[in-house]
This record gives C-alpha cells, sequence and structure tokens, in this order.
C-alpha cells in the first residue's frame, strides 16, 4: 500500500471507505496505465526488422494505443507530393513498413515492384479487402467483399451496362446531352462551383442509366444526400451525433432507403421502360441465383456503383480544369484538337460520334497526366492468403495490405519531372529517340536508362478507354481494375469537347489541391463561363 499512498495520500481524519475506495481507484488507473504503456511500448519496438525463416518481417509502428497513427494519416497534407505521413515513413523504413490505422494493423506498400506483384497474383496469394470502418460505410454485402467465380459474375453485369458496346450505343449520346444542358445552365450564374457542379451532373446520367432516375423532376433528393455521405468518408469512424462519419452514415442510411422505395416499386408495377438498367439486370439474376443475389446486396451493388460514378469522375475533371487554366499551351493544343473534330463535321452542331472519341488522342494524354498527378484513387486494399516471401521480407499469411498509388505516379524513374503536370509525357516523340541515339555513342549505361524511358513511353500511350499498368494505376489494378474505367473516360472526354468548343472560362477563386488521403480541394473550385463568338 506504500506505493499507493505515494501516488493517492489520504488526508488525515478521512473516513476508512472513502480512504479504500480512493486506494482501489488508484491502483485500478495504474494497472491500466500499465498495461496502456506495454501496448504503446509493444507498438514501437518493431522498427527493428526481426528475423523469421531467414526472412526480415517488414518494419513500423503501430503508434498510439487503439487509434494507431489514424490522425497523422488522416491529416491534410497541402499539396500533391507525396503526403508526409507516407514520406516520413518512406525515409525511415524504407518502401514497405507497417503500421496501425482505423484499428487495423496494415503493411503499407509504397513499392511499385511489390504492388505489381500483389495485383498479379490476385486471387492466388492475395485477395480484395477493406477495412470493417469502410464496409460499414459501402456495405457488408457491397461488389467489393466478393471474390471468385461471383464477383467476375458480377462485375460482367456492370459490363453489360457500361462496357465498350452500350458506351457506344447509347451512353455517348446521353452523356453528351446532359454535359450541353448542364453547361448551358451554368452560363447565367456568376461563379458555379466545379466539384459539385459536375458531381450532380454525372449523377443524373448514372442514376437514369442504372435506376431510371430522373434527378431533375426529384428535386435532387438521392444526390444531397450522397453529398452528405462524401463529406464524411474518410472521417475518423466514430459514429455519433455530429461527427462527419455519423453523417456519412446517415447519408447511407438514407439513399438505402429510397433505393429500396424505388425497387419496390419497381416490383410492384409492369410499367415498361425505354431501356434496360441495373435494376432489371439485378432482378434477373435473382430470379437465376436468389442465395447469390439477395435484396441487400442488390442495394449495397446499387449504392457503390452509384457513388463512384460520380465521385471519382468528378474529382478528376475539376483536377483537370484546375491544371488547363494554369497550362495555356496544354489548353491552346487540346482547343485545336476538338476544333479540328468538329471542322471535319458535315454538321458543326451534330453529336460526337465514337470515332471521333476514339481520336481524341491528346485529350487522352490530358485525362490520363491528370489522373496521374491527382490520385483520385488514393489507397487500395488487399489480404495475403498465404504466407508470402518478397524481396527479403516475410508477409505472414492474413496480413492486411495498403497499396499507395502515391510513389507510382509520382516515381521520377518513369516519369520526369514527376510533379510537373505534361500531357506530352504520354507520346512518343522523334526528338527523344534522335536523343537516345547520341546517347548510345556516349556511354553504355546511358543507353540503358534512355531505352527504358523510350519503353516507357511506347507502353504508356493510352487508348481513349484506358486500363491500367504498373506505373500507372489511377483505377486501381489486377483484376479488381475498375469496372466504370470506360465510362469515366468517356465521361471526361466529353465534356471537354462540349466546353472547349463552345465555352471559355475564368477562375473565380480556389483551386488548391490537397491530400486527406483522397483528393481535396478545400477552397473549391470557383470558376464563370462565357459563351465563344
Amino acid at each position: 500500500m506504500e506505493g499507493v499512498q505515494l501516488l493517492l495520500p489520504v488526508a488525515q481524519g478521512a473516513n476508512p471507505c472513502i480512504a479504500l475506495v480512493t486506494a482501489g481507484m488508484a491502483v485500478l488507473a495504474t494497472a491500466c496505465w500499465l498495461v496502456i504503456r506495454l501496448v504503446f511500448v509493444k507498438g514501437n519496438t518493431d522498427r527493428r526488422p526481426c528475423e523469421a525463416d531467414g526472412m526480415r518481417m517488414v518494419p513500423g509502428s503501430r503508434g498510439l494505443p487503439i487509434i494507431g497513427e489514424t490522425l497523422e494519416f488522416l491529416a491534410l497534407s497541402p499539396s500533391l507530393q507525396i503526403p508526409a505521413f507516407f514520406q516520413r515513413r518512406l525515409d525511415r523504413y524504407g518502401p514497405l513498413f507497417k503500421t496501425n490505422m482505423i484499428m487495423e494493423d496494415l503493411i503499407v506498400s509504397l513499392d511499385p515492384e511489390v504492388t505489381n506483384f500483389v495485383f498479379q497474383q490476385e486471387e492466388r496469394l492475395f485477395q480484395m479487402w477493406y477495412p470493417d470502418s469502410f464496409i460499414r460505410i459501402i456495405g457488408t454485402d457491397s461488389l467489393i467483399r466478393t471474390h471468385g467465380l461471383l464477383h467476375r459474375h458480377i462485375k460482367n453485369l456492370a459490363l453489360r451496362l457500361f462496357g465498350p458496346e452500350n458506351l457506344r450505343r447509347e451512353i455517348i449520346h446521353d452523356v453528351q446531352k446532359t454535359v450541353e444542358a448542364s453547361l448551358s445552365s451554368w452560363l447565367n450564374q456568376p461563379s458555379i462551383e466545379l466539384k459539385e457542379a459536375v458531381s450532380s451532373m454525372i449523377f443524373k446520367v448514372t442514376a437514369k442509366k442504372l435506376i431510371s432516375y430522373d434527378s431533375s423532376t426529384s428535386d435532387g433528393k438521392m444526390w444531397k444526400q450522397y453529398d452528405a455521405f462524401t463529406q464524411g468518408l474518410f472521417a475518423f469512424p466514430l459514429c455519433i451525433p455530429g461527427t462527419a462519419f455519423y453523417k456519412c452514415m446517415q447519408g447511407r442510411k438514407n439513399v438505402i432507403k429510397m433505393l429500396k422505395e424505388i425497387l419496390d416499386e419497381r416490383k410492384n408495377t409492369e410499367e415498361h421502360h425505354e431501356s434496360v438498367d441495373f435494376f432489371d439486370v439485378i432482378e434477373e439474376v435473382k430470379a437465376e441465383n436468389p442465395d447469390q443475389m439477395t435484396e441487400n446486396a442488390a442495394l449495397d451493388l446499387l449504392f457503390l456503383l452509384l457513388f463512384a460514378s460520380f465521385e471519382t469522375t468528378s474529382s478528376g475533371i475539376t483536377a483537370m480544369l484546375i491544371f488547363l487554366t494554369d497550362n495555356p499551351e496544354a489548353l491552346q493544343e487540346l482547343i485545336e484538337e476538338h476544333n479540328n473534330i468538329r471542322k471535319r463535321k458535315a454538321d458543326k452542331n451534330s453529336e460526337i460520334t465514337w470515332e471521333e472519341y476514339k481520336s481524341m488522342k491528346f485529350t487522352s494524354h490530358v485525362i490520363h497526366e491528370a489522373l496521374r498527378l491527382a490520385s483520385i484513387a488514393p489507397v487500395m486494399f488487399r489480404e495475403a492468403i498465404e504466407d508470402v516471401h518478397i524481396k527479403g521480407f516475410a508477409i505472414p499469411k492474413e496480413s492486411k495490405i495498403m497499396i499507395c498509388p502515391y510513389t507510382v505516379h509520382l516515381n521520377p524513374v518513369v516519369y520526369k519531372d514527376p510533379n510537373t503536370f505534361n500531357p506530352w509525357r504520354w507520346k512518343i516523340s522523334k526528338n527523344r529517340i534522335k536523343e537516345c541515339r547520341l546517347y548510345s555513342i556516349n556511354s553504355l549505361h546511358k543507353v540503358l536508362i534512355c531505352c527504358m524511358h523510350v519503353a516507357i513511353y511506347v507502353r504508356n500511350i493510352p487508348e481513349p478507354a484506358s486500363g491500367a499498368s504498373k506505373d500507372f494505376m489511377a483505377f486501381g489494378g489486377g483484376l479488381r481494375l475498375c469496372v466504370g474505367a470506360h465510362f469515366a473516360n468517356l465521361q471526361m472526354a466529353v465534356f471537354l469537347h462540349c466546353l472547349v468548343t463552345k465555352y471559355s472560362w475564368k477562375a473565380i477563386k480556389g483551386g488548391r489541391m490537397a491530400l486527406s488521403p483522397g483528393l481535396r480541394f478545400p477552397e473549391g473550385f470557383h470558376i464563370q463561363l462565357f459563351p465563344k463568338a
């Protein structure tokens, strides 16, 4: 008891019962402190790699008890450079380190080779995984929790609506019609906050295609709930009224309720629709495989597809316009490409054809460069389903992997001046080839470096409907490449065409981009639109 009295001395004449209770509380507090201290020490004693089967364990720190290193991870990074959270650990531990965030132990990969290996071994050594807090947000029966045949089946269903054939036949028309109407409505306003306006515009296209939902006749109720959901997406997972995470969960709850009402109404009506939407596809699958496609799974799937369709694309478009505003030379070449497309038309006001869309080479370069710098998909997760040894490290079975494209997209070995917006880097140039020939006379080392660069330029010339490579993963990678990648690319290209051929714009305020950990526009990006003569 001496130690307790030293911690909390009892006053002369105090009630013995009160003193005993006080002493007991002191002992309990001391015990709790010791437990926390042990956890904290344990979480920070892994900075030196230890040996296991001749392989090193991944170094790192678990940070503070319970919260780990979550707060530092979520802190706003004021530019598009590698966030300080990752840069500090990259400098200290190297490109592979462990941490604890959002109450999960994670191995973080900033190593392009490790990341590529993980994607290549999808469903052999690794599988899709997301933290429990994120699963609560997107739904326990969501598409991202499916694996193997079921995942491929659902992905094929989504491609029936958003694959190249349907894009060519129907969606390119719907996108252009919606974009033109939106741009026209912006003309009468002194200032437009671009991210919000583009999000609403894209939501109209996707909601109509997925669920035949006309937001123009419903006062944008569903879009407003999605907006509330988005605001708390990367918040600390504390579900208490008033917190951003709570508002996020309430937004999700309200959207799911609205989707269920639409689904129930669809079941109870025999009204025919103009075209097949995703509700029709889901009902078809439910009839064939009722165990695989439950109502909850259908609602979670629709919720995720609607969200993914507008959030990342609207961020990409906003980033593109910020880059173009600051780069008049790139903007001028973009305008010339689209003016040339328009000049070749017999009817200058006719819609974009699929062939014209496919011919937008510089537009595709602008899109890829903006997405490379903006990192609209900041992190991806996988889980090891076997013990894995790679690059001298042991990754035990059931380890959770966080993949971060930042270092891939800003790799100076692949991208010269990686923090510079340079759409021309996606082209092969004759000057570049000549430069390589000159180097070959001077130095074998320079030959290897230059040939490597030329090979990268060849490989990375993007087609309008983009995919991914180990050096470009804006749409994910491996078997989990975003099912809407083609759709997103189409929307961005059509938006740019309609914008630069008929309008000009002036930045009013905002335009700063930051990461937290995803792309953020802290002051928004406000523009004013003007018609071209």
